[in-house]
């Protein structure tokens, strides 16, 4: 009784069942007409010319009520429902699918667009929202009581076929941004509807050990589309179903290095490498399953199930209309189809090697009567591939079921994987799937381009050599080797630097300063004036380049400056040798010294005194001798004579020498004190020029001195 109670949920158990199909699969960019399942818009700039499928299924079971190790399920004795470790909680969900495809194909019409036809045929059924520890109490058989409360489960199967044709187109084409988009519309044939939807359904069962005395109670109501019999619930009244479905989707790619991919016939027409992957990062995004399928001649009938009955009143009348109360049937039973969005995203770590990142999010919801949905999902997969294998191990997070890990590959025509393989053989697991298929690939060709210049080996006149289209694929020569090649010089047989299109710089006014750097090109001017003429703006005749008084009319002996007079005596500071003391013309603007200056020199050279016999000064004359250094100083246009003189004593040649010593001593001591060596000069005559008679000895101390005159 109470497995008639929950709606055969045998059923459920022993189907298969697949939210998602072909895990890892169809992120491969050698998926074909598969691709067109997720988004149709990959069936475009695809890695074939043409993907036949010839058959391949996609089969996943998941639920959050049992756990169960793979190599259990394998076992000959193992029984399942009493085995299986169980997770019952008040709302427990069930999710059933299987998906074929059968014979289809996809191909391109040309390098912008390509199509695919495809038939499909599919099964979802679920059970959701269902009261876990009832589930548990109906697998320990009849003896036992139970009661549940509130319940709001639905329960629903359906299957159907797809006749689909998909067209997909290149969107936008600039360099590193390419997009891409595609529409399946699908012909839908409905052949299996059947649901239940539970409203605040209290039920208790009390077992007493015999049938008559055994009663089951039940209260809330019931709402049955396309059934008999809860016993037959797998076996819904014929009828056929019809729609129409739709499929929307787009990719996105980055492709920082496109230029490596772009290839050039000998018409000069461009186009992509067909057999290469171009993109750094990939973004899909689609939504699939938009539409509904409609059973016109599919009744549901609304029940009040508050009744009450024994075991055995049950037992014997377990169709709806003999147990329950009829509130109100209709016609037409709509399926609506279970609407997803999908986002992927795929990155190209380098030539081989991907990863993936997928999710799925349902758009209907369990709780809509005769609803089908996928469970959400997001899933992780590495992907090695290249164009005969392909080797992938998604990893997913599913929705009831938690996180699964499984391994797929391709090889050639053949491909088989599994979502959860890995998960189910290492540890206990709440979901099981594995897809498998057959196809005939035929893979776009490989251009033949041995210098990978990007023109066809037929094409190029220098298949070995790497050259542009323009010159049917040779390298440009340079004739001139001035490392501009011949295409870009404008004199090709003159050696001539880059900046000047290959042609050497000119001189048109031979000044020296080339065209491109000269300000007056057509005027012969000075190096330093970038090429143009020095002006001279006093016109004093000196150029304002070399006029360090450019605004003032000025000498040309005085860098174009006008001569100054700072004393006023004039005599113009050049020519004066006392510029900063008034003097006359005549003495180069210096004071004129007097007789009595000579006088006061003369005066205090008497007072010098030497050691007896020597040329050495004594201690006592050099405040003296300053003295005549700074009256000297005073009048630095004058040049004097220092002359030494002795007496007659001794030999004449010795008193030469002895005098013209003292001079030279007194001389060097004055150049000591800053007077100019070349206003000094000092001589010896020894006794050959007496002021008095060298008979007395009075006359012989007149005759020992030194005299300063003033050279004229």
């Amino acid at each position: 009784m109470k497995n008639k109670l929950l709606f055969a949920f045998t059923f459920f158990c022993l189907s298969f069942v697949n939210a998602q199909s072909y895990f890892g699969f169809l992120n491969d960019n050698y998926a074909g007409v598969h691709s067109v399942l997720n988004n149709p818009a990959n069936i475009v700039d695809s890695r074939y010319r043409a993907d036949i499928n010839l058959f391949s299924f996609s089969a996943l079971a998941t639920n959050d009520y049992y756990g169960v190790k793979f190599f259990d399920l394998v076992k000959r004795d193992y029984n399942f429902e009493k085995e299986a470790k169980q997770y019952p909680n008040d709302s427990n969900n069930f999710l059933t699918n299987f998906d074929i495809l059968g014979p289809s194909f996809m191909f391109n019409l040309n390098n912008k667009n390509s199509i695919a036809l495809f038939t499909r045929a599919r099964g979802i059924s679920h059970l959701s929202n269902i009261n876990g520890n009832t589930l548990n109490d109906v697998q320990d058989g009849n003896n036992a009581s139970y009661q549940v409360n509130n319940q709001n489960f639905s329960i629903a199967s359906n299957s159907w076929g797809e006749l689909g044709v998909s067209y997909a187109r290149i969107i936008m084409d600039k360099g590193q941004h390419f997009l891409k988009g595609g529409f399946s519309a699908k012909y839908l044939v409905g052949v299996y509807s059947g649901y239940a939807k539970a409203n605040n359904i209290n039920m208790a069962f009390n077992y007493t050990g015999n049938p008559n005395t055994s009663t089951y109670t039940s209260s809330g109501s019931l709402e049955v589309g396309n059934l008999n019999s809860l016993d037959n619930f797998d076996n819904p009244t014929d009828n056929i179903g019809t729609g129409f479905g739709a499929d929307l989707g787009f990719t996105y790619e980055y492709r920082p290095d496109y230029q490596k991919y772009i290839t050039t016939n000998h018409e000069g027409k461009t186009s992509y490498l067909k057999d290469q992957n171009k993109y750094k990062f990939k973004l899909g995004f689609s939504i699939t399953d938009i539409g509904t399928i409609n059973y016109n001649d599919a009744t549901v009938s609304f029940y009040d199930v508050n009744t009450s009955y024994t075991e055995a009143q049950y037992n014997a009348n377990s169709n709806f209309n003999n147990l329950y109360t009829t509130i109100n049937q209709t016609k037409s039973v709509k399926f609506k189809l279970p609407t997803a969005f999908h986002l992927n995203a795929d990155w190209r770590m380098n030539k081989r090697f991907y990863l993936n990142l997928n999710t799925d999010f349902s758009v209907v919801a369990a709780e809509v009567k005769n609803s089908s949905y996928i469970n959400n999902n997001v899933s992780i997969t590495p992907r090695y591939e290249v164009k005969w294998l392909s080797l992938y191990t998604p990893i997913s997070y599913l929705e009831y079921s938690g996180v699964q890990a499984g391994f797929g590959f391709r090889v050639g025509p053949l491909f088989v994987g599994s979502g959860s393989i890995v998960s189910a053989l290492l540890s206990e697991t709440k979901a099981i799937d594995a897809h498998l298929g057959l196809k005939i690939p035929i893979y776009q060709g490989k251009i033949k381009d041995i210098d990978f210049d990007g023109i066809k080996d037929k094409d190029d006149n220098c298949p070995d050599v790497a050259g542009p289209i323009e010159n049917k694929g040779c390298p440009w020569a340079d004739k001139d080797n001035d490392g501009l090649t011949d295409n870009l010089d404008k004199c090709p047989k003159e050696f001539g630097p880059k900046e000047n299109n290959g042609c050497p710089w000119t001189d048109k006014d031979g000044d020296q300063v080339l065209d491109k750097d000269d300000t007056c090109p057509d005027v012969v001017g000075a190096v330093e004036n970038k090429g143009c003429p020095w002006g001279d703006e006093d016109k004093d005749s000196v150029t304002d380049n070399l006029d360090k008084c450019p605004a003032v009319f000025g000498e040309k002996d005085n860098n174009g400056c006008p001569y100054t007079d700072k004393d006023g005596d004039q005599v113009f500071d050049k020519d004066d040798k006392c510029p900063d003391v008034v003097g006359t013309i005549d003495n180069y603007g210096c004071p004129v010294i007097d007789t009595k200056v000579i006088k006061k020199l003369n005066d205090y050279s008497k007072s010098v005194l030497f050691d007896s016999g020597k040329s050495t000064l004594k201690a006592d004359s050099y405040m003296i001798l300053d003295a005549m250094a700074e009256i000297m100083k005073e009048y630095e246009a004058t040049n004097f004579s220092i002359e030494g003189h002795t007496d007659n004593v001794g030999k004449p040649e010795s008193n030469i020498a002895l005098s013209a010593e003292r001079a030279l001593a007194i001389k060097t001591y004055l150049i000591s004190k800053g007077i100019n060596e070349n206003r000094l000069k000092s001589e010896g005559f020894g006794a050959a020029k007496p002021i008095d008679s060298n008979e007395t000895k009075t006359g012989k101390s007149a005759n020992r001195r030194v005299e300063i005159k003033v050279i004229q």
